[in-house]
């Protein structure tokens, strides 16, 4: 924990936005009360309130035990701006009604007046009185307070006290949820293959995909042009025997899988297969056969032009890793599996979806698959697939931002949740990204980043530097779908 020296008026734990001693001269005699009359001008920062760190807040009445303000106030504002009176209650008191509290002995009963507006006035009657904002960025105010603070204490003095501060932290609510997506059986050299189908470059196969499935299959043109080097060969067929493929007719056949790491893609290129009239229909079990089956002119190529993601959960002598703590928490640890359960009967695999920030703001969900070097990928706990490093220069793969100091949080290296820079419906969306690593060049005045536009103005601004990620020296991309993990 860090040391915080701070300047606050008598009573006060948390913040002094503005200094009471600049206005003490102010305050007029009478009796028990004093009188409170000043103008002045303050800039927020981050609310110390317990499930308020994300926030802003402008202090304008410091809370000081066994004082009651009264009075009103005027404002203007940079931002839409709410009200803030707080109410000494004690804990035993708050029974259920919005509270407000730092350490979480010390509470204060919570209004809240939400004028979505950028000036007002107000009357007030509380312990303090406060402008405050739901959202990260800082706010400049000018208020006008006129009114009385009656009993202790009596006079308002300035003391330097010490303060153990906690290293700030921030974790989203429901930073990890489950994700339950539907199985497809396939095959490999004769033997089993289970896999998922998360994205598509063509819109009109993957709403087939979609409807059949009944999971949606994202649209991410951007893998349309992924180099041959990256890619592996899925064969569908159109017609022949019955079964459980996509066109209703026998399994999908792989021309890869994990174990052969080295050739490995999860990006497959699509080949539609046709067999021609008057052969005899049989199962394909293998690419070889399909493709010697094709050279003797028994069947039809396709090559589509689609690319599919397609990460495979099991294989003929292998499976993605199941997490040993199934709990799913804000807090649990990144690495260690990405998946819950595997449920052949049912079909279905579920993940664990992890949130973050999506390029402008909103809120994104993924799951992660497979991943380059082999250092990281057996750290979160996915397949290794080599292949994907030709994409490190690559359209074909999106920036991703993740934190490696600053606030606390939920993202893979321990700190805040992460930053994509692009998200679903995006042109430029990819399930395979690129990895940037966020520092801050002072750790301790790090504050909660949303937008890849927040990244660019502090990063132009000198607080913070952003570096490609090279673990072990190695080009580094993840394949990490976005998904809806509450469809």
């Amino acid at each position: 924990m860090n040391k915080l020296i701070a300047f606050l008026v008598i009573g006060i734990f948390t913040i002094g936005i503005i200094s009471i001693s600049t206005i003490s001269d102010q305050f007029a005699n009478a009796g028990s009360t004093k009188k409170v009359h000043f103008t002045q001008t303050i800039t927020s920062s981050q609310d110390p309130g317990q499930g308020h760190e994300n926030h802003q807040l402008a202090l304008i009445l410091s809370p000081n035990e066994g004082t009651l303000y009264d009075g009103s106030m005027t404002f203007t504002s940079s931002d839409p701006v709410q009200i803030v009176v707080l109410h000494e209650i004690t804990s035993q008191d708050a029974k259920g009604q919005p509270t407000w509290t730092v350490d979480g002995k010390t509470v204060y009963g919570l209004s809240l007046i939400d004028l979505k507006e950028k000036s007002g006035s107000s009357e007030f009657t509380g312990a303090a009185l406060a402008l405050h904002s739901p959202n990260s960025k800082e706010f400049t105010s000018t208020v006008s307070v006129d009114g009385w603070i009656r009993g202790q204490p009596t006079e308002v003095i300035m003391q330097k006290i010490e303060l153990e501060k906690e290293d700030p932290s921030l974790f989203l609510s429901r930073a990890n949820v489950p994700a339950t997506i539907p199985m497809h059986k396939g095959i490999y050299n004769g033997n089993q293959v289970l896999y998922i189908i998360t994205d598509g470059s063509d819109e009109d196969f993957a709403k087939t995909i979609s409807g059949k499935q009944g999971w949606n299959v994202e649209v991410a043109s951007a893998i349309s042009n992924i180099p041959e080097n990256t890619l592996q060969k899925i064969f569908v067929f159109k017609n022949g025997v019955k079964g459980d493929g996509i066109y209703g007719f026998q399994n999908e056949v792989f021309s890869s899988t994990p174990s052969q790491e080295s050739q490995y893609s999860a990006l497959n290129s699509v080949i539609e297969v046709t067999w021609k009239k008057g052969q005899k229909e049989t199962i394909f079990e293998s690419a070889t056969d399909i493709i010697t089956a094709q050279e003797n002119g028994r069947i039809e190529f396709d090559e589509t032009g689609i690319v599919l993601n397609t990460p495979q959960i099991t294989w003929p002598d292998g499976t993605m890793k199941v997490r040993s703590d199934k709990e799913i928490s804000d807090d649990m640890q990144y690495g260690g599996g990405q998946i819950i359960e595997i449920n052949e009967e049912e079909m279905t695999v579920t993940f664990v979806a992890h949130r973050g920030w999506g390029p402008d703001g909103r809120t994104i969900y993924y799951i992660v698959t497979d991943a380059t070097p082999l250092g990281p990928a057996e750290t979160m706990g996915v397949v290794s697939s080599p292949t994907s490093a030709n994409l490190i220069a690559h359209s074909g793969a999106v920036d991703l931002f993740q934190f490696k100091n600053g606030i606390k949080g939920s993202g893979p290296l321990g700190y805040q949740a992460g930053i994509a820079g692009a998200a679903l419906d995006d042109k430029n969306y990819s399930p395979m990204w690129r990895i940037y690593l966020v520092e801050w060049n002072d750790p301790e005045s790090a504050k909660i980043l949303e937008t890849k536009a927040d990244i660019d103005s502090f990063r132009a601004d000198g607080l913070l530097s952003v570096s490609i990620a090279r673990p072990l020296n190695s080009d580094h991309i993840v394949n990490c779908p976005f998904i809806d993990p509450f469809q």
